[in-house]
């Protein structure tokens, strides 16, 4: 057991755990996050609290100073600038790219800067003249990184349907692949305004759903069986319920009360079909 805490970078941005180490933080509070590129000032929101980990976390630097916040500053002045003047250059180059996020780094030794512009595009792009006139515009070296459509939705934020802000900037490092056949398990129909997400595929949440559909579909009566009351006609797994068509109309019934119904009469009568 250690303690844990959480931090971002941006307001309501992505969530990311440090290990405070011998000091007490409160929500709120600037601290150092260790990067590559050197310490990041971070807020905290989500004070420190004994957890159980297994995988090892990065160590708080510190508390952010007044120095540290002053740098931090500039950095975002900077990389507004590089996306303001990026846009401008692509415009006026005909460019069909669209830039995403920008960010400053040290090429190395704290002394040489690398303006970072992560952009779409519809393909392959010849961007050579456009590289040769953002590193005059904005005295650095440039390094224009091409992003797909998912990591879209990453750098950029938004809410999905759930009302959530994305998974994908709060909490996900890894994308699982995600199919229409998950889709199909939970009765979704193949509506792209009902199963994409804000990148345009799949909905991640396709694939977290997707264990309680199947544990559902193990315990309930297909669609279709005869069960004590009615015969089934359609599955709730959320509420773990089942609509049961009786002589008196459609019912939705508990899972548990069908389950054992249905499995009393199966054993009295075993063409009623599976066993719950």
């Amino acid at each position: 057991m250690s303690k844990v805490m959480a931090v971002t970078f941006e307001e309501h941005g992505r969530l990311h755990y440090l290990d405070p180490g011998g000091d007490d933080y409160a929500v709120g509070d600037w601290v150092l996050y260790p990067t590559d590129d050197g310490p990041e000032v971070a807020r905290v929101v989500w004070a420190p609290e004994v957890a159980s980990t297994d995988a090892p976390l990065p160590r708080c630097v510190g508390r952010a100073v007044e120095a540290d916040l002053r740098r931090d500053e500039a950095r975002r002045e900077r990389r507004a600038e590089i996306q303001r003047v990026a846009v401008e250059r692509i415009t006026a180059h005909g460019l069909p790219m669209k830039v995403v996020a920008t960010d400053c780094v040290d090429a190395g030794g704290g002394h040489d800067k690398v303006a970072v512009v992560y952009y779409t595009a519809p393909g392959r792009v010849d961007f050579r003249a456009l590289v040769g006139d953002l590193a005059r515009a904005l005295g650095a070296r440039v390094d224009l990184r091409q992003v797909a459509s998912r990591d879209v939705a990453r750098l950029t934020g938004g809410v999905g349907m759930c009302g959530r802000e994305l998974c994908c900037t709060l909490f996900l490092d890894e994308v699982e692949p995600v199919s229409m056949r998950l889709a199909r398990s939970q009765h979704m129909a193949a509506n792209p305004l009902r199963i994409q997400g804000a990148c345009g595929k799949l909905m991640c949440c396709l694939a977290y759903e997707h264990p309680l559909y199947v544990d559902f579909l193990k315990r309930a009566p297909a669609i279709g069986e005869r069960v004590a009351g009615g015969t089934v006609v359609a599955h709730h797994v959320p509420t773990d319920e089942v609509s049961v068509r009786g002589p008196d109309g459609v019912g939705r019934c508990p899972l548990t009360s069908v389950c054992s119904g249905f499995t009393a009469r199966a054993e009295r009568d075993p063409a009623l079909g599976k066993d719950c």
